[in-house]
């Protein structure tokens, strides 16, 4: 089984994303893929850094739920399951996806795809009863986002979920 969604990446690390942000503003580039995938007209990631309260370690999800509340208060914006995440691409939308070694005290995880990153989930596949998740990655230095895919397996501990729901009244996603 493969589902994916079409989303449009953006890179942490893009020319109009200030100097100073770069190494920590993938919470932001996170959301900013995310608002404008539901044809919201996002405020610029160097906004997004700012209104979400991120820092130079990065983005903390409890800060992110919280200030993007405050944005869209109309929108579900909370913690959800794998089994939520999954649920949302299906229904079409994507989920903001973290990878955290640090914050969830897997530290010497070797195995995970990233010791800590926010990225948009937009997809997933089953294959030989193994789920990888599908995820723009936010981009390099030198490098646009670009599609991966991660086994679940090899980052199940370190991955936390953020539900990202618009009020479907005032907001038409592209598909």
């Amino acid at each position: 089984m493969h589902q994916q969604l079409t989303l449009a990446g953006m890179s942490q690390y893009d020319a109009a994303v200030a100097p100073s942000y770069r190494n920590s503003a993938c919470g932001p580039t996170t959301i900013y893929a995310i608002l404008n995938y539901f044809n919201k007209s996002a405020p610029s990631i160097n906004e997004l850094y700012q209104q979400l309260g991120s820092t130079k370690i990065g983005l903390f999800k409890w800060r992110l739920i919280y200030y993007l509340r405050r944005l869209q208060p109309t929108w579900d914006i909370r913690d959800c399951s794998l089994k939520e995440a999954l649920q949302e691409i299906d229904a079409g939308r994507p989920v903001a996806m973290r990878f955290d070694r640090y914050f969830s005290l897997n530290w010497r995880d070797q195995q995970s795809t990233f010791a800590y990153h926010w990225v948009p989930l937009i997809g997933y596949e089953i294959k030989n009863d193994q789920l990888s998740l599908i995820f723009h990655d936010n981009g390099g230095p030198n490098r646009n986002s670009k599609v991966q895919q991660a086994l679940f397996h090899n980052n199940a501990k370190v991955l936390s979920f953020v539900k990202i729901t618009p009020n479907t009244r005032n907001v038409h996603a592209s598909q």
